[in-house]
């Protein structure tokens, strides 16, 4: 295959994802964790009361870990704003790769001298 419709393959390549990319919607980072408590009953003792779920999302914010609570109908837009990220970090991942691809067979290096014997 020459150079030049390997080139136009490549940029074919990394023109899909990106357009991958735009349809992906809203992105954030983080994580999505259910939880429960099991306390005590007030009114029947000896018997535990169990609580919830409540859902609670954590990410990261300048270097420090950000726990926000969600209410049940939050929980389904923010899992799918979590896994369009997901999606976007393995677009990203290919994209780099293409992007590299491309440019090592569009751009000429540094010569490189011969050893001397």
């Amino acid at each position: 295959m020459d150079d030049a419709r390997k080139i136009q393959r490549l940029k074919k390549r990394y023109e899909r994802l990106a357009a991958r990319v735009a349809r992906l919607g809203l992105i954030v980072q983080g994580t999505i964790t259910e939880r429960t408590l099991t306390k005590e009953d007030p009114h029947h003792p000896g018997q535990s009361k169990t609580l919830g779920p409540y859902y609670q999302w954590t990410f990261k914010r300048s270097a420090k870990t950000v726990t926000v609570n969600l209410s049940a109908s939050q929980r389904k837009p923010f899992q799918k704003a979590i896994d369009n990220n997901q999606r976007l970090e393995a677009l990203l991942t290919q994209m780099r790769g293409l992007s590299r691809q491309i440019l090592e067979a569009t751009t000429q290096g540094v010569r490189r001298r011969k050893r001397k014997q």
